[in-house]
């Protein structure tokens, strides 16, 4: 599952200038699954999961977690907050969910698409809040998961702004009394990694990371859609 990570990843950093540039968002990706949602019905729930690759690889690794329930994964590995801005349109609100999950920037962070800072981030994640309400989507923030490091782009002070980013973010849902699901403080270690339990990389969660992932936020969805 490991060499599944890397290579997703570096298949994604191995692409050409060219096929960025024509689809930097990639909204490609989900457009022919997109295709497929009609009109919902009567009585029929939808929760779309917005994110990068821990988004992404959730669905491989631990299918069971949406067998027969109403999540729709949305992520794309190695995407930054601008990106997921660009394709939250066809790949939530044209969806018509009634809960959106937004678990993004620790690729900000990571620098993957260029430097950014906390701030820029966090108006990114605003952004698609307020698209979502506008739409009557309920919205469900998530902390950024923690990691000590990037092992495709080094960073001594990743878990110090993951910090400091999850503390914008914490406090922007408290304001505006969005749920806010802390997946940080039950997965951190004593350094503010993503430990080996929960992590082969420190940076992706394995089944045991998604297991407490999902154990918080099936609490939060649950609450959520009773309001």
């Amino acid at each position: 599952m490991k060499t599944l990570l890397y290579i997703s990843f570096f298949l994604l950093l191995g692409m050409s200038e060219q096929s960025i540039a024509q689809d930097w968002a990639n909204l490609a990706k989900y457009e022919n699954e997109n295709a497929l949602f009609t009109t919902k019905k009567s009585g029929e729930k939808r929760i779309v999961l917005m994110g990068d690759s821990i988004t992404e690889f959730w669905l491989q690794i631990h299918p069971e977690f949406f067998k027969d329930k109403p999540y729709i994964d949305r992520g794309i590995s190695g995407q930054t907050t601008p990106q997921m801005l660009i394709r939250f349109r066809p790949d939530v609100i044209n969806l018509q969910p009634d809960v959106v999950v937004i678990l993004a920037g620790v690729n900000d962070i990571a620098g993957n698409t260029g430097p950014t800072t906390n701030e820029k981030i966090l108006g990114n994640i605003i952004s698609m809040v307020e698209l979502a309400k506008a739409n009557k989507i309920k919205v469900i923030l998530c902390s950024v998961l923690p990691a000590s490091n990037f092992y495709w782009r080094p960073n001594d002070k990743a878990a110090e702004t993951i910090i400091q980013l999850n503390q914008l973010i914490h406090s922007y849902a408290n304001q505006h009394h969005i749920p806010y699901v802390d997946y940080h403080t039950a997965m951190a270690d004593a350094k503010n990694g993503l430990p080996k339990e929960f992590a082969d990389d420190g940076v992706h969660p394995n089944l045991k990371g998604y297991q407490v992932m999902e154990s918080l936020l099936e609490k939060v969805i649950h609450k959520t859609l009773k309001k």
